[in-house]
């Protein structure tokens, strides 16, 4: 009896307070004089759906480590996003990174969230709601959107 407590008090880890998801993870190829050199690449969203959130990326040589480092870098790049009481942002904003262009906009209550892909996954993290978002440019690579994102919400909180 004592030793299958002991066991479960080992799996009752306490919850961590963030939640992550991963955005994208590709096999990175490097070509050298020896061979070919295999890495993985994550990028990880961290958030806790109240406001903050963090994007992280990192290579490593398996999947998991990958994985791991990456959340490690989000957890450390967090940052606090201003979401009104109605549970969207405050006003229109545009930021751009690199190719990237994303459009920001405000919504009624009850309409929902209204983006796709990479700011959808980013929205829903950080706790907002009811958002209308638009990616202007033609640009399909998932680590530019989410900081062209990153850079919107930022903008957000310098303006507030």
């Amino acid at each position: 009896m004592i030793k299958k407590e002991q066991n479960n008090k080992q799996f009752n880890k306490p919850q961590d307070e963030f939640e992550s998801r991963l955005l994208d993870l590709t096999r990175v190829t490097r070509v050298t004089a020896g061979g070919k050199q295999l890495r993985f690449r994550a990028i990880i969203v961290v958030g806790d759906k109240k406001g903050k959130i963090g994007l992280g990326v990192s290579k490593g040589l398996d999947v998991t480590q990958a994985i791991d480092k990456a959340t490690k870098v989000a957890k450390k790049n967090l940052m606090e996003i201003p979401i009104t009481k109605e549970g969207t942002i405050d006003h229109e904003v545009e930021a751009k990174f690199g190719p990237s262009v994303v459009l920001l906009k405000p919504q009624k209550k009850g309409k929902g969230l209204v983006a796709g892909g990479t700011v959808r996954t980013l929205c829903q993290l950080a706790g907002i709601q009811d958002i209308s978002s638009k990616i202007l440019s033609r640009s399909t690579n998932k680590l530019n959107n989410a900081k062209a994102t990153i850079k919107a919400f930022e903008l957000l909180a310098e303006q507030v």
